[in-house]
């Protein structure tokens, strides 16, 4: 970022092209859903809802490293430590390319038993073990994909990063058609459509380096476990809030099965892949803002911090209002779209859980941003305590609680509630920083 830009300009030119990527990457899941709804049916939206917290903790592991790792190193650099810098870049590819091997591995040997363990019976624990064995294969380049992603938007280059994202994910919609429709290899032509797309991400973002404008290298240095540590602590409010994504799915599925069996979870499939894309444009207002938080927490610019903390609050609840607004007047239409079979019971589901689900939005914006924040300011405890609250700490007693006593309505109602009370925290953890640091002398 350049210090002469007026901060909203760079607010808006960062953010905006964050939210393009992550609209890009939610694209992944809302277009498999669409194809496999219209081209494998009910039972492939219940198979792909079982296997989403496999992915959502995949995205989580490569968002934790690289959202880790790039925040530290855009603090190193507003520091003047290049080297430093160079070092945790290293270090989390070593631990990226690790970890992608592991993941790896236990989709080739063990995704029948994961895809049973997640609930998956019959014919769907089939499409579901056919997916999970596929997307898996392609570990390696999802955890690597988000390393770069965050390392280039951290180098002064989103632009590029939006680019690639979007890319990689215009390909896999392309793809999901192709090999659903044409070639007819159903769940198995969706994971790998989907496993494509890192692939042609990540060879676009090798212009960044191609055209010399990279300031990130890889350096001979040993393993140090205190790096390795620091980054993932850095990371870990990205993990919880992508990978809450997916323990929330779990934990609903696990419910919804109980009270209304496997038309529920499909009516509930919809919904949390809808929720997808509100959750992933939050999450690019978050990224969007993180360089600018740690580049002017790394100079001592608190004022700054503050005022593209007050932007992106504002940002979220604008969003927020436009995404419950559109539940609202559009939701039959909405519904429709994934309800290929025209199940009148899965509507009638689906429709009351998106007029309900959808209040979430309102408020779930502003405790990601703070997540994020929190993290980016070197405040690990009130960042994890945010990202842990609203990605399970409340969530698991509301809904039982609700279920209990409202049954399939308090399901609906659980995730408008546990945000809610995440917010208290938000503001509570807001006012105590931000007071101190107006107590502070200016630097």
């Amino acid at each position: 970022m350049h210090k002469t830009e007026p901060l909203l300009r760079t607010f808006t030119r960062y953010v905006s092209l964050n939210i393009l990527s992550m609209i890009g990457l939610s694209c992944y899941i809302l277009a498999d859903t669409y194809f496999i709804a219209n081209g494998v049916g009910s039972a492939g939206i219940t198979a792909l809802n079982l296997v989403l917290p496999v992915y959502s903790f995949i995205n989580g592991i490569g968002l934790m490293l690289g959202m880790g790792a790039a925040t530290w190193y855009a603090i190193l650099r507003g520091e003047k430590e290049a080297d430093s810098a160079n070092r945790v870049f290293t270090h989390v590819l070593l631990l990226g390319a690790v970890a992608g091997v592991l993941f790896t591995i236990l989709g080739v040997v063990n995704a029948g038993q994961l895809a049973r363990l997640l609930g998956a019976e019959g014919n769907i624990h089939t499409l579901a073990t056919v997916y999970l064995q596929t997307m898996l294969s392609f570990s390696c380049p999802f955890i690597l994909n988000n390393i770069f992603v965050c390392f280039v938007r951290n180098d002064q280059n989103p632009k590029l990063a939006m680019t690639a994202m979007l890319a990689g994910s215009l390909l896999n919609i392309l793809l999901d058609y192709i090999l659903i429709f044409p070639l007819r290899l159903g769940m198995f032509g969706a994971a790998f459509a989907t496993g494509l797309a890192p692939l042609v991400s990540m060879l676009i973002l090798l212009l960044h380096k191609r055209k010399r404008k990279n300031q990130f290298h890889l350096v001979r240095c040993g393993v140090s476990g205190r790096r390795l540590l620091r980054i993932l602590t850095f990371g870990l409010p990205s993990f919880i809030t992508e990978f809450s994504s997916g323990i929330v799915i779990l934990i609903f599925n696990m419910v919804i099965l109980h009270l209304a069996g496997n038309t529920g979870v499909a009516a509930y499939g919809i919904i949390a892949n809808m929720a997808l894309v509100a959750v992933g444009i939050f999450t690019g207002v978050a990224q969007g803002i993180q360089p600018m938080i740690s580049t002017n927490y790394g100079m001592g610019e608190h004022r700054n911090i503050k005022k593209t903390f007050s932007y992106a609050v504002l940002l979220a609840i604008a969003l927020g209002v436009c995404f419950y607004a559109a539940g609202l007047l559009f939701t039959t239409p909405i519904v429709s779209v994934f309800n290929g079979e025209q199940n009148a019971e899965l509507a009638r589901m689906a429709e009351e859980g998106v007029r309900l689900y959808f209040l979430a939005f309102l408020i779930m914006g502003i405790n990601i941003i703070a997540a994020a924040v929190f993290a980016a300011l070197e405040q690990p405890v009130r960042s994890f305590v945010l990202s842990i609250s609203r990605g399970g700490a409340a969530i698991v007693p509301v809904i039982f609680l609700l279920a209990w006593s409202l049954g399939m309505t308090g399901v609906w109602l659980t995730i408008p509630c546990a945000e809610g009370m995440t917010l208290l925290l938000t503001v509570l953890y807001s006012l105590q920083y931000f007071r101190t640091k107006k107590r502070e002398p200016a630097v």
